[in-house]
């Protein structure tokens, strides 16, 4: 076995060496391999240097009676088409606009795209799309997706279209680490997730790979980092029992080129791995954690399920704890992801794509499809602080007298908490393709838990 994980981490360290990483947008990369602009891309150099007025009057110009095609990974786009069309009426009452919104199941927007990419004119005009590994090796890489930066975006967050790196995120959506508490039991440091005869209820890695783009991040040097002072402050028993594993995948941490704390990096994704509780959907995981038979599950979910929880004799908001707001918790506390937002490099509604998209990122009401939940958080902080205002997430469990706190679950402490001092793992495309084959083989080589 060991003899075998060498020649598979061998092949796939030389296929990560044969493939070119872009650490920048879609845009520059396509740009690098054609040596131009694309028609589309020399829209969006113009669109970056337009407000959303001005962006709004080219997209009644260009789509007005047209139908607007969008593709996503979240039905919500579905939910802010009519809003942003109302917004362009304000402007122009005779302005109209038919639109159809898709999402694909099972991973295959990237498959829709690929193939609608290959027309010389495409059906959709721009996406909101997930999994930053697949965004950059499929969709970037191969010029499929341009990322349009707007203005008014950028100058809230003290940069520019030109200067900023990356794709444009709608928002950070988090999965947290969250328990049944009508027990004793607590979780108080990362490693307890992992502990033997935990079982964490999860979004199996290869139902949802955002999952999988979490593990390939604990091996980035700042979260095995992590890993490593949470193991730190374990008391020496504690130390004992998660020990022989860190000493197992130690020569595998050096053989796939990790840092000095690589291997407990791996030693957690292999605990978890072959622990967690493989499930279909989060909305199952939720509604398990909150029944008062759950004592002493936990889970990995993402946030925003509780806000969907019915109360009853069994069933409550008040049975579950998020781990990283008790007060000694160490390590990180789940994970986050981002919704980015792309415009297809043949799109043919290019304008009308882009002022969606700044719609979408620059105000509240064209946030409002997601801003509504707990657990996402709006890249532009201008329009978090405005979602937070009319939402008020922060005291989301607390009694109409402003004091009695009934769900503490339900209090998100905001993005700002969440993305703050490694509290989230958080995703980055660029590294997660640069690892996907050698951290990625290794993980395949785990033998899942089976109930």
């Amino acid at each position: 076995m060991r003899k075998l994980a060498k020649m598979l981490i061998a092949l796939a360290l030389c296929l990560c060496i044969l493939t070119p990483v872009f650490a920048n947008g879609g845009s520059e990369s396509t740009q690098a391999a054609s040596g131009e602009l694309s028609p589309v891309q020399q829209i969006i150099q113009q669109a970056e240097t337009m407000t959303m007025e001005e962006l709004a009057k080219k997209a009644i110009e260009e789509s007005n009676g047209a139908t607007f095609y969008g593709v996503g990974n979240s039905s919500r786009g579905n939910t802010a088409l009519p809003l942003f069309i109302a917004y362009l009426q304000s402007i122009d009452p005779t302005y109209t606009l038919n639109y159809e919104w898709q999402q694909p199941k099972n991973n295959k927007i990237f498959d829709q795209l690929t193939a609608d990419s290959l027309k010389e004119t495409g059906t959709f005009a721009m996406t909101l799309i997930q999994d930053g590994n697949q965004i950059e090796s499929k969709m970037v890489r191969t010029g499929i997706l341009d990322t349009f930066i707007p203005k008014e975006w950028a100058e809230a967050n003290g940069t520019t279209a030109d200067e900023y790196t990356g794709y444009l995120p709608l928002q950070t959506l988090n999965k947290v680490f969250m328990y049944n508490n009508t027990g004793a039991k607590e979780y108080n440091n990362v490693w307890d997730f992992v502990a033997p005869g935990e079982h964490g209820l999860f979004m199996d890695i290869d139902s949802e790979i955002v999952g999988k783009n979490f593990l390939y991040m604990l091996t980035e040097d700042v979260y095995a980092a992590e890993l490593k002072e949470a193991f730190d402050a374990l008391s020496d028993e504690e130390k004992a029992v998660f020990q022989p594993t860190i000493d197992e995948v130690a020569s595998d941490a050096q053989d796939l080129g990790l840092g000095e704390n690589g291997a407990y990096a791996l030693a957690w994704i292999k605990l978890w791995v072959e622990s967690y509780n493989a499930q279909t959907d989060d909305g199952p995981i939720c509604n398990t954690l909150v029944s008062a038979s759950a004592t002493d599950q936990f889970g990995l979910i993402v946030y925003s399920k509780l806000r969907s929880v019915e109360e009853s004799a069994t069933v409550s908001k008040k049975n579950v704890d998020i781990a990283a707001y008790n007060d000694d918790y160490v390590g990180f506390g789940g994970f986050g992801y981002c919704h980015y937002l792309f415009v297809t490099d043949n799109s043919p509604l290019p304008w009308t794509a882009c002022a969606f998209i700044a719609y979408m990122v620059n105000t509240a009401d064209g946030f409002s499809a997601w801003g509504k939940d707990i657990g996402g958080y709006s890249s532009n902080p201008n329009v978090a602080a405005e979602t937070e205002a009319i939402y008020e997430h922060q005291t989301g469990g607390m009694a109409e007298d402003g004091v009695t706190v009934i769900y503490p679950a339900l209090n998100d402490r905001g993005g700002d908490w969440w993305l703050s001092e490694n509290r989230l793992v958080i995703e980055d495309p660029s590294y997660c393709a640069s690892v996907s084959f050698t951290v990625g083989s290794w993980i395949e080589m785990l033998t899942k838990y089976t109930p």
